[in-house]
Formats: C-alpha cells, structure tokens, sequence
C-alpha cells in the first residue's frame, strides 16, 4: 500500500484487516509512506514493518526527493517521464492514463530492497496498482493482486502490463462489471480471476459515524428549513467528477426555482487532492459560492455523511464505489451517475438512485429525486431491512492460502 489516507482502497484495507481471523494468521503490512489519517485504525494485531526510506521517496514530489539527496530516485523518476512521454506521442489517449505508473515503478525497481528477509510467506497481497514491486520483492508461495477501478475508461500499456498481471496465481476483482471491462483489456487473464468484494463492516461504519458531536456537525453543516444538503466524499480527481459539480448545481438550483415551494440546495464535498483549484475555479465560474461548500479532508468522514439529506456520488468512473456502500449502511438516499460499474452497486429505484452523466441530466435526474419524497422513503426504508455488511468474504481469501 503506498499510504493510508481517506479513500476506498485505503478503507477497503481496512475493512479486510479488521475482519483476519488473527488467531489463525499472522500478518504483515507495507505501506510505503506512514501517513494518514488512517493509520490509526489499523488493528493491533498487525505487524506493520518499519518504514524503509526508498519506498517512502515514490509518494514524494521530484523535488522533495532531490532535497532529500535521494539522486537514483530523482533520475529513475526522470527516465520514466521521458519514456512516458515518448510512448504518448505513438499513443495518444482521451482516458486517464494509467501507463506513468507502470514506467515509474520499473524504473525504481533496480533501487528499491527487497522489504522482507525472514524467509518465504505463504500468501503475498499486493492490494493497489502498479504490482511489480509485490511480484519482484516479496518471496512467497503464492502471490495475489488486486484490482480496483474500471479499466473500460483507463489507458494501459497493455504489453507492459499484461506479465505483471500473468505472474500472480489469482487477480482479484471487486465486482462482476470491474471483472468484465477488465478482461476486455487482458482476456487471457480469465480463469486468474477471483471476485472478492470491498469488505465493509456496518458495525464500524455505524460506530465512526456517532463519533463527532452534532454541535461540530452543526457548525459546517447547518440544518436550515428548506435546505436540502447533498454531499459527496472522494478524492479531487478526474474520476470523481467534482469539477462539474458547479454547473450541475447550476442547474439544479435553476430547476428547483421553477417549483410552488422553493427548495435551497447546499452541495458539500469533503476530500482533497490536485483537483481542489480547479473545483474553487469552477464554483466562482458558476457563481455557486453558496452553494457548493469545499469541507476539505476529514479523518472520520461517517457522521458528515449521517447528518446530509441525500448522498451524491457523481463520479465518471469507480470500481466499486466504498462511499456509497457506506452511505447505504448508514440509510442514506443514494444517487450515482450512471457510470459504467454503476448498475453493479445500485438497484435503481431500489437502494438508491441513478441518473445520467451529462450535467443537465444529472440535475435534472437529482431535482426528480429531491422531490420525490415517497421514493425517498421507499430506499431508505429498504436500507433500514438489508444488512449490507460482507465480512463473510475474508473466506474467499484464506481458500487462496491452500
């Protein structure tokens, strides 16, 4: 793992961790860089090795890295730029590109040790994208890799990629759409692949959520008459979507306006990352000031997503979205965009809502649902019925063990 900050494979860890049976199995955990608000919840019973500097040079900036006199580090991460460029040139490509991360990480490799000499495990994980160092550092019998996004709307070196895949004994997948797009790319990977959902505990995520008192709520997220509040919990990336936020709210605002009885829309976001400018920009371009409320990075996002009236994820692309998930442990009315894995997580209409991803048919999609009140009610009292918890698939994984 490279770090545990708030996000869905970081939390998805978690969740696996928290649900090992310890008394059966001892574990070891590397994560390349100890930061994040998420180190905390890692069980006890865990033994995370020491931090080793190389590893932790990979999450830093090219000129952290040459304050800090790592040099191999700097021209390894050089060299990859200027591969990556060049591989551009003959491949261009309107989807987020994935391909850096590959060339980065096999040009480190030679500078990067090897983190465990204790002898040979008997399962290795590598849990997140790019896999080599798990394939080409760890002993173990086994080895297993995972996937995490939907590789329908993500650039590869499919030639690159494609051996790293092919030396791990199982690849596992978060659900059937992410399996399909994914075997689209790599076919001959299929009888590899294992699906083993986010492990998500309702126990947790209920406790996390009665963790911050409704005084503190209250402060960044007013209950107001005729107010409804929306909120969205990611990462500022092209994935998410945030950027068109603003317009959507635009023009949901301009849709509600049209109503007898006049509703006020506060859209909130919590999260951080590249994109936080550009979100800012957007809201000012869209005069959405008041809004469309950046709430910025929290360590416990559940008693935020407790407090809204309706959960949002309008993202362009997810694997399988671990907010919206949670969201639904908590009776939360969910809407997602329809991208591609949407249908995978959703029953519309059932547990949740799902409209299109064009701006004005999202706001249009969003305005219905707001005023559907019975609907509404309809999702949440299905929420309140069904366990959405999965613990039980830990077993899929410690079959892979044998």
């Amino acid at each position: 793992m490279h770090y545990m900050e708030m996000g869905g494979a970081e939390i998805s860890l978690i969740g696996l961790l928290q649900t090992i049976d310890y008394s059966r199995y001892d574990v070891d955990l590397m994560i390349y860089s100890h930061q994040g608000e998420l180190m905390a919840l890692i069980p006890k019973e865990v033994n995370l090795i020491k931090e080793i500097p190389q590893y932790a040079q990979i999450e830093y900036g090219i000129k952290q890295n040459v304050q800090t006199g790592y040099w191999k580090i700097v021209l390894a991460k050089l060299r990859a730029k200027v591969q990556h460029r060049l591989y551009k040139l003959i491949h261009p490509s309107d989807k987020e590109d994935y391909s850096y991360l590959q060339y980065m990480i096999r040009s480190l490799l030679p500078f990067l040790p090897s983190f465990y000499n204790k002898g040979e495990y008997d399962l290795a994980i590598s849990f997140m994208h790019p896999h080599n160092v798990v394939l080409e550092k760890v002993q173990a019998r086994k080895k297993v890799c995972w996937i995490h996004t939907d590789y329908s709307v993500v650039a590869v070196n499919k030639e690159m990629e494609l051996p790293v895949w092919s030396a791990f004994n199982h690849v596992i997948s978060i659900s059937p759409d992410v399996t399909r797009n994914f075997l689209k790319v790599f076919p001959s990977l299929k009888e590899k692949v294992v699906e083993i959902e986010n492990i998500l505990s309702p126990a947790f995520v209920h406790g996390r959520s009665e963790l911050l008192s409704q005084s503190k709520i209250d402060m960044e997220m007013p209950r107001e008459e005729n107010v409804v509040s929306l909120l969205s919990v990611g990462r500022f990336c092209e994935a998410k979507n945030y950027d068109n936020v603003p317009d959507i709210c635009k023009r949901l605002v301009s849709s509600l306006s049209l109503q007898p009885s006049a509703l006020f829309i506060r859209w909130y976001i919590i999260g951080y990352g590249g994109d936080e400018a550009l979100i800012r920009q957007k809201i000012a371009e869209a005069g959405m000031e008041d809004n469309v409320i950046i709430l910025g990075k929290k360590s416990n996002p559940y008693p935020y997503i407790k407090a809204c009236d309706i959960y949002c994820q309008p993202s362009r692309y997810e694997g399988k979205s671990v907010t919206v998930r949670e969201a639904q442990m908590l009776c939360k009315p969910v809407v997602v965009t329809n991208y591609p894995t949407a249908s995978s997580q959703i029953q519309d209409g059932v547990d949740g809502k799902i409209v299109s991803l064009d701006n004005e048919s999202c706001a249009q999609g969003i305005a219905e649902f707001i005023l559907n009140t019975e609907l509404q009610k309809h999702i949440t009292d299905y929420l309140r019925t069904h366990d959405y918890g999965n613990e039980s698939e830990i077993r899929k994984l410690y079959q892979l063990i044998q």
